[in-house]
């Protein structure tokens, strides 16, 4: 069974789009959160006013029109976040990429949203006038994965990932497994989310939307006590994953390795987290690894400041670990980006790793006391040194996702 290299990163963010820039923002401590008044005034029926909005992203100029009218925005920020982690991993432009060997796990809730609009029209008023031939190319599901396919020409193994906020997660551990099972030898693996003000309405139906909306650097707040609610956010990560063995020869740069990953689901409730089968994910992640849990060095926690996430998520975290893990959550700072925040979560908890520190959870004052005791990283950055990261995310309908990091040589 080979061992699996992450051999490129790279990321479009609502902090940056670099490491040193995104970096310089985790050790200030500040959020990418902002207030979307005026824009989102006109909606009378949603009451969260918040989101992280990536505001400097711009299609580059290389990039030909022929192969972007296929693309929405999330599409576009999916190709650009691989087209920097290839660049970084020695491959963009490299034959592998189109030799049979090369695929994509790439995920995301949904395509772009308003490209749903022309279908809407067309059965409501029976009119197609906003309907082409690329409209449900940027509406589905698999839109990203579709888009990276084509840009790069990849000609292996596409493995598309709508899980919700599990999407990328499950992308990245699948694609592991494509390489380790000798399916693939380089995959291009990651998520990407399209803000959109139907992904706060979802949630803000459920009360599960915070609503500090004239103070928007203090939210949101995951496992605070004071927390109210999750902020919808918006980006893209991809990471390059390559048989170790591979790499090594070519001389590549081995940033970590995946050295773990666990799947499964609550088979219980589409809503309501279960700390039982969360648990179980983190463990076969674990086992999957061939480590135990004192091998791993700091958690990146799901953590998006809702009640019942939290409190299921710090239980099944402690049943795991007990106390002495450090824990912290990166949605404080980029909000949830649903089907990008394993991939940006991965990108980032491996470069924070490789330099030794790792930052704290933004806007964590008081630990809620209904949530199980653990190390939570509060106040500043804290210096750790780690072998092994565990970053987790939960999504919609109980599916779980535990992947681990081994950090590179």
């Amino acid at each position: 069974m080979r061992r699996v290299a992450v051999t490129g990163m790279g990321g479009i963010t609502a902090l940056g789009h670099d490491w040193p820039t995104i970096s310089a923002a985790l050790r200030d401590g500040r959020t990418a959160i902002r207030a979307m008044s005026p824009d989102w005034d006109r909606f009378e029926g949603v009451n969260t006013r918040l989101a992280a909005p990536v505001l400097d992203f711009d299609l580059p100029d290389h990039w030909p029109r022929k192969k972007t009218r296929t693309m929405g925005r999330v599409a576009r920020m999916a190709v650009a976040a691989s087209e920097t982690a290839l660049a970084d991993s020695g491959l963009l432009n490299d034959p592998v990429l189109t030799g049979g060997r090369a695929g994509a796990a790439f995920g995301s809730s949904f395509g772009s949203p308003d490209s749903v609009l022309g279908f809407y029209e067309l059965k409501m008023s029976g009119k197609s006038r906003n309907l082409n031939a690329t409209t449900y190319i940027q509406m589905m599901s698999h839109t990203a994965l579709v888009n990276i396919g084509l840009f790069f020409g990849l000609t292996g193994r596409m493995i598309p990932t709508s899980n919700a906020c599990a999407s990328a997660s499950q992308a990245i551990g699948f694609a592991a497994e494509a390489i380790r099972w000798g399916k693939a030898d380089v995959m291009v693996a990651g998520g990407a989310e399209e803000l959109d003000i139907t992904d706060a309405a979802v949630f803000d139906t459920l009360f599960a939307t915070s609503t500090r909306n004239d103070t928007p650097h203090l939210s949101p707040r995951p496992f605070d006590v004071d927390r109210d609610g999750l902020v919808i956010g918006e980006g893209a990560g991809a990471l390059i994953l390559e048989d170790y063995d591979r790499a090594r020869a070519r001389g590549a740069t081995i940033h970590a390795e995946v050295a773990g990953f666990g799947t499964n689901a609550d088979g219980n409730h589409v809503t309501q987290p279960q700390p039982g089968t969360m648990e179980q994910a983190l463990r076969l992640a674990l086992e999957d690894a061939g480590i135990d849990a004192g091998a791993i060095g700091v958690v990146n926690g799901h953590g998006t400041a809702t009640e019942g996430g939290d409190i299921a998520e710090a239980a099944a975290t402690a049943a795991v670990f007990g106390p002495r893990v450090p824990v912290h959550s990166l949605k404080s700072y980029f909000g949830h980006s649903l089907g990008a925040c394993g991939a940006i979560e991965a990108w980032l908890g491996i470069e924070m790793m490789r330099e030794g520190w790792c930052c704290h959870t933004a806007n964590l004052d008081k630990v809620d006391p209904r949530c199980a005791e653990l190390d939570y990283i509060q106040g500043m950055p804290r210096r750790i040194d780690a072998e092994y990261l565990m970053s987790n995310n939960f999504a919609f309908g109980g599916v779980n996702a535990s992947l681990i990091l081994r950090r590179g040589s």
